[in-house]
């Protein structure tokens, strides 16, 4: 079954140490990483909270980057293409042997947080094996199996997926509203404080499984 895992490594053992570690309060945040060659895999991220001109001395200076290449500048936040030549052993075990696909990357301090969906559980485990033996840091924080489709798929009960439905479908979400909390309580059969509540948890938990990786004190 597939399953999704959270975790963090140090930046030391991944890519661009040298240049968290000069970009005091910058943040690093990959859209997708695909294999360019046997040692490097190549990147496309935001860098946000940080000078341009530091930024890209930065990547100049930082062994693990080559041919960086700025795309977007909207705002102060900078859109980069590169290659990672250094330190992503593991992510070439993950998108290789494991057949892994790293769908959020978020780098800040000292520190990488990832998140990856594995095929299997069995793909987890080659992962974490590969840690052992080659003295790798992976921190896995939470592992999730995406059973009971659509809901499992991002994080929900059933309960709080009909909610979340049912209400974009009655015209909840709508600006004004086409119904209210009774009239949708009413028609899920609970009272609309219990719907309220299950509504906050679904948002949470949707915006924490879609949008957010990384600790809160750092998003």
């Amino acid at each position: 079954m597939a399953t999704i895992v959270t975790g963090s490594l140090p930046a030391e053992e991944f890519a661009l140490r040298e240049s968290l570690s000069r970009l005091s309060g910058a943040e690093f945040e990959v859209e997708q990483i695909v294999e360019s060659g046997e040692e490097a895999v190549m990147p496309l991220l935001w860098v946000r909270g940080a000078d341009p001109e530091a930024v890209s001395e930065a990547f100049e200076a930082d062994p693990s980057v080559a041919d960086p290449s700025l795309l977007v500048n909207v705002d102060g936040d900078q859109f980069y293409r590169m290659e990672w030549t250094e330190r992503v052993q593991l992510v070439l075990q993950m998108l290789t042997d494991s057949e892994a696909t790293v769908t959020d990357a978020y780098g800040a301090g000292e520190t990488w947080y990832l998140r990856v969906l594995y095929p299997t559980r069995d793909s987890l485990s080659r992962t974490i094996d590969y840690c052992e033996a080659n003295g790798l840091t992976f921190d896995v924080d939470t592992i999730r199996e995406l059973e009971g489709e659509p809901a499992g798929r991002y994080g929900l009960t059933e309960a709080q997926y009909e909610a979340l439905t049912v209400a974009a479908e009655r015209g909840f979400y709508d600006v004004p509203r086409d119904v209210t909390l009774k009239e949708l309580g009413d028609e899920l059969g609970i009272s609309h404080q219990a719907l309220s509540e299950r509504i906050r948890r679904a948002t949470l938990a949707l915006v924490e499984d879609t949008l957010l990786i990384g600790p809160e004190s750092e998003e």
